[in-house]
């Protein structure tokens, strides 16, 4: 039998402790590093995340601002209601079951759940998604009876944006809708991200847009102790919001329906600015939509309807729709004959209803011509040969400087949408733009038969109803031409102050008075003896006038018969006017698409419009009817 040496036993065995008793330190010591590191290091890091477990922000979205007319209408302005809404990360389980659920509790239709899915993508970083807006009272009993049923879930009370008057001067205000990626984009840009936490509205169009910012006022917040089920047990802190500002229009809101009216079911746009201010009056554009039927996200069957429409009441024709201006072209063409000494106003040609030029025949639309026409009969009687015989003589060179000064073919600038996305530059001609229009080099050449047509305001001109308004409100203050513009003043919420807006500061055109004068004179005459006579007839004041038709094709040499055309393919009726003709408070322009002659259909509008701001006559126009909130509801 062998014996072991206890001593090298003995000395195996503190080995062994050795590397154990140091393994457990080592253990501990990693323990103890970490419970440091939790319990020290990361302390505030860690009690941090346990009071959000324990704690919710939960932002209180501010009143946006209303929307007045110039005489303290209120054309846009909010109402509260409740809303049934989802807290996605405090539902567990299958969230389509949760819903299926919640749907036998309070009607769910599937347009909501759609539109709450559609929010659920578009919305990531919103703390609760509506699936039922507008709950009515015995909804919410229902819901409350039933609460416990569904963490998660809860009634909130939420602003609703409310357009009173429906579809009145709905292209002006615009509208609101559901915030989409592009509008987080532009918070982004604003640095305003946490001012719009919690916030699923946004600005689309018109006023709504452009002042967005102004409008939504500025977030509050409460902080909330809520229990497992995502339900809210106290409130610890509240930070009340500040409301948005409010805006006061340089519109009309009277006027705005008696021009809308006016239109009755024909398409077109008017325009009304007074002259010494550049403030929009009336901005129309018909059809009109419902503004209303955008705010929670507009039904397939409502959008088909408005998007399949032949006659487009989603477009702003008074900011968007390209025109050739026909006729109303003709007094700044004389006025460039006189600024350029190529006529003398006593200086008459011949009119044989026709003016030849090349191989090209150019006609009047009166057969046999005007006879004997100078400057003032030009433009009272319209006559195109004059203007055919002027438009060679200046060239288009001269024609386009001339044109762009009163803002032909260039946008504005109006308060409306963002970054002129909202207007339409339309074409003012010239060899400089045939260039950039066209890719072919046989195409891009300037050819002189062109010119001829442009002093008629036709051929390629083509311009949109603000920038004609623009226009004769610079003719009729004298050449100084001012900045368009909605908005009057805002009003700051948290002082009740009001802020008149900073227009930018209007630009002068270098022209004789003498010879603006002149055409004043003869636009005068188109009222009281020329084409506009019999709309002005009676009229309590003097007005300055221009009548105007525009084709829509070309005639190619045949006699145009408005009963034999298609309506689509009828002239486009224009008038331009001003009053009173010595001392202008009100300008505008009037468009009717496919409206025939601009005496028979344009001019009658604007007698309207004149009639009631200048003399105060409203008949047969009553205010806009207010609706009920509650008829917006489901």
């Amino acid at each position: 039998m062998e014996f072991k040496d206890p001593q090298e036993g003995l000395e195996r065995f503190w080995k062994r402790l050795t590397v154990a008793g140091s393994f457990v330190l080592l253990c501990f010591g990693l323990l103890f590093a970490r419970i440091f590191w939790l319990q020290v290091i990361q302390n505030n890091y860690y009690t941090t995340r346990a009071e959000e477990n324990r704690i919710s922000l939960v932002p209180i979205l501010p009143n946006r601002g209303l929307i007045l007319d110039r005489n303290g209408v209120i054309l846009a302005r909010n109402y509260s209601a409740y809303t049934l809404e989802i807290m996605p990360a405090r539902i567990s389980g299958n969230l389509d079951a949760a819903i299926d659920e919640l749907a036998t509790v309070i009607d769910i239709q599937p347009k909501d759940r759609k539109r709450f899915r559609k929010l659920l993508e578009e919305s990531k970083n919103f703390e609760s998604l509506p699936i039922r807006t507008r709950l009515s009272d015995e909804e919410v009993a229902k819901f409350i009876a039933q609460r416990y049923r569904f963490p998660g879930v809860d009634i909130k009370a939420r602003l609703f944006r409310q357009y009173p008057f429906g579809d009145f001067a709905s292209h002006l205000l615009g509208y609101i809708g559901r915030v989409t990626d592009r509008d987080l984009e532009r918070i982004a840009i604003e640095d305003q991200d946490a001012n719009y936490r919690g916030t699923n509205h946004f600005g689309k169009t018109g006023l709504e847009q452009h002042y967005e910012f102004e409008l939504h006022g500025i977030s509050g917040f409460e902080q909330v102790e809520v229990d497992a089920g995502g339900h809210a047990v106290r409130t610890l802190k509240h930070t009340a919001p500040i409301a948005g500002d409010n805006l006061i229009l340089t519109v009309d809101a009277k006027l705005q329906e008696i021009a809308e009216q006016a239109f009755g079911d024909r398409r077109g746009a008017l325009v009304a600015i007074n002259p010494a201010t550049g403030g929009i009056l009336a901005l129309v554009s018909m059809p009109n939509y419902d503004p209303n039927l955008f705010v929670d996200g507009i039904g397939t069957s409502d959008w088909d309807a408005y998007n399949s429409s032949p006659d487009k009441p989603m477009v702003n024709r008074a900011l968007n729709g390209t025109y050739p201006p026909g006729s109303t072209f003709k007094p700044y063409m004389a006025l460039a004959a006189l600024t350029y000494g190529k006529r003398r106003p006593e200086q008459a040609i011949a009119d044989p209803g026709y003016f030849t030029f090349g191989d090209y025949t150019f006609r009047d639309d009166k057969k046999g011509g005007h006879g004997m026409v100078n400057m003032y009969t030009s433009i009272v009687q319209s006559c195109d040969t004059y203007y055919y015989m002027l438009a060679n003589d200046l060239g288009i060179d001269v024609i386009a400087n001339f044109m762009r000064q009163f803002g032909f073919g260039q946008k504005t600038g109006i308060d409306l949408g963002v970054d002129g996305t909202s207007e339409s530059e339309g074409v003012l001609p010239s060899p400089e733009w045939k260039k950039k229009r066209f890719r072919k080099p046989e195409h891009q050449k300037w050819y002189s038969g062109e010119t001829i047509s442009i002093g008629i305001g036709q051929g390629y001109n083509a311009y949109t109803p603000i920038q004609l308004a623009q226009a004769v409100a610079g003719l009729a203050n004298n050449g100084v031409i001012h900045r368009p513009h909605l908005v009057q003043a805002i009003v700051d919420a948290r002082t009740g102050e009001q802020k008149t807006l900073e227009i930018a500061p209007p630009r002068a055109i270098v022209l004789k008075r003498e010879h603006v004068d002149i055409i004043k004179h003869a636009m005068i005459g188109v009222n009281k003896e020329g084409t506009g006579a019999r709309a002005f007839a009676g009229a309590g004041y003097e007005a300055a006038g221009k009548t105007g038709t525009a084709q829509v094709f070309s005639l190619k040499g045949g006699q145009y018969k408005e009963n034999t055309v298609k309506e689509e393919l009828r002239d486009h009726a224009l008038y331009i006017a001003f009053a009173p003709a010595d001392k202008p408070l009100i300008a505008l322009a009037v468009l009717v698409e496919n409206g025939g002659f601009g005496a028979q259909t344009a001019a009658p509008i604007a007698r309207q419009v004149l009639d009631y701001y200048l003399l105060g006559k409203a008949a047969n126009a009553p205010a806009p009817a207010d609706k009920n909130p509650g008829e917006e509801a489901r």
